[in-house]
């Protein structure tokens, strides 16, 4: 390609144009960052997507033991399951569990997240101390309850000491109360890390939100729930699933370590029923069988969650 130039005695020339620069080549996709992802890929189709199928699978045999001879029980697990009164027992223990411990949680764990994310006095050490359930051990907080709520332990000691003696209980060996002191130690175990998630994402919203919330006379009570709830609503949304599962698939540890289930069945939970059918009723059909449930049980209360707390704009 030329182009016209004026020469110094007014006449034009012709001078050739540079030569265009070659268009540059087309990225080609790194082959490298595909090859980094198949171990994680493997691990997780081998030790997530695995036992997942194992669960349905064996589900629909008839396993009495480790050892024992294995035959297909088609349907049979699940009519003897949905027959069993016990099985009931621990759909009901868990949608109590569940509809007291979730809520009261996150409520709870809200509010304490809000007022430490205003900075008050000491509130770096008060982040410290919401911690401490979070680090100490399954069994040492079995313990602790277990100090406090036994006949002659720290609870009834000190109704005794105040004149109230005659409301001390057996807590956890009364078919009244032993659902209840599980759910205390659910949300006494929960509450404090949970109020740390909540005040970081709340220490994320700008000031200026809730000191025009206030100039318009509006309290801290209506500044946490009008403006600051619904900034971060999907984010409770993600909370509220994580202690959902934690709740429906963790309680069986704290069953196992205080009540064994008793008396009776009032304090069996689903997830719990999976261990106690499997290991020490070795039916292993049944247990897993009581997983599938409870696996769709999660499958249904994730969904309804996300629904419910998913943003509206």
């Amino acid at each position: 390609m030329t182009t016209l130039t004026t020469t110094p005695d007014g006449r034009a020339a012709r001078k050739a144009a540079p030569p265009a620069s070659p268009a540059p080549a087309a990225r080609r996709p790194r082959q490298g960052s595909t090859v980094l992802a198949v171990p994680a890929l493997v691990w997780y189709l081998v030790f997530m997507v695995g036992p997942l199928l194992a669960i349905f699978v064996i589900a629909a045999l008839h396993w009495p033991g480790m050892l024992q001879p294995v035959s297909f029980a088609e349907l049979d697990n699940a009519r003897v399951v949905l027959d069993d009164p016990v099985f009931w027992d621990a759909v009901r223990n868990t949608a109590v569990q569940l509809a007291v411990a979730v809520p009261v949680m996150i409520v709870c764990a809200f509010m304490l997240g809000y007022y430490v994310a205003q900075r008050p006095p000491g509130h770096r050490v008060l982040r410290y101390l919401l911690f401490i359930p979070g680090l100490i051990s399954t069994p040492a907080k079995a313990m602790v309850f277990y100090a406090a709520l036994s006949p002659d332990g720290l609870l009834n000691g000190g109704l005794e000491s105040v004149g109230l003696g005659s409301l001390a209980d057996a807590w956890l060996a009364s078919p009244s109360t032993a659902l209840a002191c599980l759910i205390a130690l659910d949300i006494w175990a929960g509450i404090g890390f949970t109020a740390v998630l909540f005040a970081a994402r709340l220490g994320s919203v700008p000031d200026e939100l809730g000191e025009a919330a206030q100039l318009d006379g509006a309290g801290h009570w209506r500044t946490m729930w009008s403006v600051h709830f619904p900034v971060i609503r999907d984010y409770v949304g993600v909370v509220t699933m994580l202690q959902f599962l934690w709740t429906l698939f963790g309680s069986a540890q704290h069953v196992l370590l205080l009540t064994q289930g008793g008396p009776g069945t009032s304090s069996t939970t689903l997830s719990f029923l999976v261990y106690q059918k499997a290991f020490i009723a070795a039916d292993l059909g049944y247990s897993q069988t009581v997983g599938v449930l409870l696996f769709l049980a999660g499958l249904v209360g994730l969904l309804t969650i996300r629904r419910v707390f998913r943003q509206n704009y």
